[in-house]
């Protein structure tokens, strides 16, 4: 007699879960961190031994305690939610939770002059995906999961697929990084074809597409436009392919270059997604279009850029200047 299959635990569940509501995998894996602390706090006891007191006592220990910003409080109560009220079926209340404080910061934006003297200390495909970033507004996740068919030469365009909050947009595909995008993906063609060559050439697809098409994961189309050096083997399947680069390695190019150019700003890889939407704005840019080029839920959100510009909104000048 076959042994009774083992029935799955409380984090596989929950993960499961998070998977069928096609929540994005960095949501998945920082949501199952969150339960996980969760439960080591209570000592491990089961959630549904737990209510609103022990999700009360934990949020307040992030804040109190850890001192955690607002952002990561927030992020860990939306695991929790989900787990008891979406996976467990139980209500939780959130009174006399002491709440991390919100502080508003402005984003670090830089000059053109300062733009330019840190990409000019950049080369290969470090400075390729940082001139996306400046030129196009992307996020830097968004930028290294472009795929070759997301880039539009002839309409100078691009097409953000999957973005933040599974939303897809279009935005600007700078000539000059065009030019050189086109000699670089000549590369990268040319490093599939010898994948192909060795067996290999395949690449992760999105959701199910892998199971509803097998073939196009070695299709040129859905090649990665930043593929890593070394090729990856999958441990179920033995199959290998490439992911696209690791985020650090623009971080750390972009951090040695803004030293390298002697900028005193914390600039870091998002600096050039800020300073996008603000040079825009400086050139008299409708904020609604830098809205949507950003891909801002809300315009609210894309209004705090008129706060970081040289002059104010309505061209105002400072009475000490006047003098």
């Amino acid at each position: 007699m076959a042994p009774e299959a083992r029935s799955p635990g409380l984090i596989q569940r929950y993960r499961e879960e998070l998977q069928v509501r096609h929540y994005a995998r960095r949501t998945v894996k920082t949501y199952e961190q969150w339960l996980r602390r969760f439960l080591r706090f209570h000592g491990r006891r089961h959630p549904r031994e737990m209510g609103s007191a022990e999700v009360n006592a934990f949020l307040s220990h992030l804040a109190v305690d850890l001192q955690v910003s607002a952002s990561t409080q927030n992020q860990a109560l939306s695991a929790l939610l989900f787990l008891f009220r979406e996976l467990l079926e139980l209500d939780v209340e959130l009174e006399g939770v002491v709440r991390a404080r919100t502080r508003k910061r402005l984003p670090v934006v830089l000059t053109p002059e300062e733009v330019r003297a840190v990409l000019e200390r950049m080369d290969g495909v470090e400075a390729l995906v940082a001139g996306l970033l400046y030129g196009s507004g992307l996020r830097l996740l968004e930028s290294l999961r472009l795929r070759v068919q997301d880039l539009d030469f002839s309409r100078k365009q691009l097409t953000v697929c999957d973005g933040k909050g599974s939303k897809d947009r279009r935005t600007l595909l700078p000539t000059r990084v065009g030019e050189k995008l086109g000699l670089h993906l000549e590369k990268v063609r040319r490093l599939h074809q010898t994948d192909l060559a060795e067996g290999y050439g395949r690449v992760h697809l999105p959701h199910a597409l892998g199971r509803k098409y097998p073939n196009a994961a070695v299709e040129w189309s859905w090649q990665w436009v930043f593929p890593q050096t070394h090729r990856w083997t999958d441990p179920a399947t033995g199959q290998q392919g490439r992911h696209h680069l690791d985020p650090s390695l623009i971080q750390k190019a972009v951090r040695r270059a803004v030293l390298a150019a002697g900028v005193s700003k914390p600039a870091t890889p998002h600096t050039f997604r800020h300073s996008f939407a603000t040079h825009l704005l400086e050139r008299g840019q409708d904020i609604r279009t830098i809205q949507e080029l950003m891909g801002h839920s809300d315009v609210k959100t894309t209004m705090i850029y008129t706060h970081v510009l040289n002059r104010g909104p309505l061209g105002v000048s400072s009475p000490a200047d006047l003098l």
